[in-house]
């Protein structure tokens, strides 16, 4: 069983990646026109804080957590706290929303989401959560081979013209994910060139990240936009510093929309050393 995201539910890296995505989808809602999510590592969909995979980290206390303690927030922050809450007893945080979950509560009727998850165990439960929701589709297959087989994509008679594709991969072998990722977006791209793509990657050394930012402003996309959260220096490769997301065709002023989330993060999340990024690797035009 693969207990990444367990281990890590609710920790600063979920944080961002969270209000991130939520704020992608409302920019999606926006418009009446169905749209498409793509989860290609979906984990179980929902985690319990309590439980011993999660305790042994005790990483939600330093993220989730924290945050909640905060006075004041912009609304992009308290948009995902209300998400978050919304699968909580009032005045409790006893479960944490991974990202199927979350995108699956944000859908309207004419909205579908896939979601793939290629471990066992975790699929069979992502299964039983979304067992009565018909807009979700779970999938026990490979993230990369589902954009493959799954873009662009269509549900009975319609054809999804917008769309979100969230990549989270487990970076188990980190020197072989990026290069796979590159490869897989390029050709999900031509074949869905509208949609955005919201990849994650986590920080241990950022400077090891340079060769894959720069293919990644190479891809075929009109701009692509970097968001990171950092909670302390990144000198060390053995522990998570940071994260962040490079987002491919990201809604218009989409960096507006979370700038205020960052600093706060920072402030209430953050360790000496802590930073974040927010910078366009390629613009439109």
């Amino acid at each position: 069983m693969n207990y990444r995201h367990a281990f890590h539910a609710g920790n600063h890296a979920d944080v961002l990646k969270h209000i991130v995505l939520l704020a992608l989808l409302d920019a999606l809602k926006r418009k009446d026109a169905p749209f498409f999510v793509l989860d290609t590592h979906a984990g179980r969909g929902r985690y319990l804080l309590a439980a011993p995979e999660s305790r042994k980290t005790g990483e939600a206390d330093a993220g989730i957590l924290r945050l909640m303690g905060e006075a004041k927030m912009p609304e992009v922050v308290e948009r995902y706290l209300r998400a978050v809450e919304a699968n909580n007893p009032v005045g409790a945080l006893i479960a944490y929303p991974g990202s199927p979950l979350l995108v699956a509560q944000a859908l309207r009727e004419q909205d579908r989401l896939a979601a793939c998850e290629l471990q066992p165990e975790e699929a069979a439960a992502l299964k039983d959560l979304f067992a009565h929701d018909p807009r979700v589709a779970v999938h026990a297959r490979d993230g990369y081979a589902a954009i493959k087989a799954m873009l662009p994509p269509k549900h009975g008679a319609t054809k999804f013209a917008r769309g979100l594709v969230l990549i989270d991969p487990p970076y188990e072998v980190q020197e072989n994910e990026y290069p796979q990722i590159i490869s897989t977006v390029r050709d999900a791209l031509e074949r869905w060139p509208q949609a955005t793509y919201a990849i994650w990657y986590p920080i241990k050394q950022r400077r090891t990240l340079q060769p894959f930012f720069r293919k990644a402003a190479a891809l075929p996309a009109k701009s692509v936009l970097l968001a990171e959260l950092q909670i302390r220096a990144d000198d060390s490769p053995l522990r998570l510093n940071g994260s962040g997301l490079v987002i491919l065709n990201p809604p218009w002023q989409f960096d507006q929309q979370i700038a205020p989330a960052l600093p706060l993060l920072k402030k209430a999340l953050g360790e000496a050393g802590a930073m974040t990024r927010l910078e366009w690797l390629r613009t439109e035009g």
